[in-house]
């Protein structure tokens, strides 16, 4: 089967930066359903689009393409008294704005009674290798379309 919309396609990946130094590698695979539902990066899509089973690729992401340009107003330094015992730098946060959504954050620097925080993606102003490998193709059912996403293994649970 060709990947197409609405194939539920299954992936391996690495991701590295332009130097090669691998950042990111899948343990167990990607699932995510094709065709424009912002399961993965568009450009992702694209080289895919009309591809099969054991389909390899590498393609280098621009940060635009990817995880986006980092924003220095996700940079915020927060009194350390508003934190739960034990913060540490490099500890993952997780915050509800304003508008109700789920923020995370990275803790960048402890400094007296200060703490300061990036909401930035980890890898937010950063070109990206991605190296692909298309495990498995399938036609998605019905409820995964009309929810928008995979179900099951390594794809959404409800």
């Amino acid at each position: 089967m060709k990947i197409q919309k609405n194939a539920a396609v299954t992936l391996r990946y690495k991701v590295a930066d332009t130097a090669g130094k691998l950042l990111e590698e899948s343990t167990e695979p990607m699932v995510y359903l094709h065709g424009g539902y912002g399961n993965t990066f568009q450009r992702i899509e694209d080289a895919l689009e009309g591809q099969v089973k054991g389909f390899k690729t590498t393609l280098e992401l621009a940060p635009q393409d990817a995880f986006g340009l980092r924003d220095e107003s996700l940079v915020q330094t927060i009194p350390k008294s508003q934190f739960p015992p034990g913060v540490k730098v490099g500890g993952q946060l997780r915050a509800q704005g304003e508008d109700g959504q789920s923020q995370s954050f990275t803790v960048l620097k402890i400094k007296g009674d200060q703490v300061m925080l990036d909401g930035n993606h980890a890898f937010a102003g950063k070109t990206l290798r991605f190296s692909l490998t298309v495990t498995d193709v399938r036609t998605a059912s019905e409820e995964e379309i009309s929810h928008g996403h995979v179900h099951g293994e390594h794809g959404h649970h409800h």
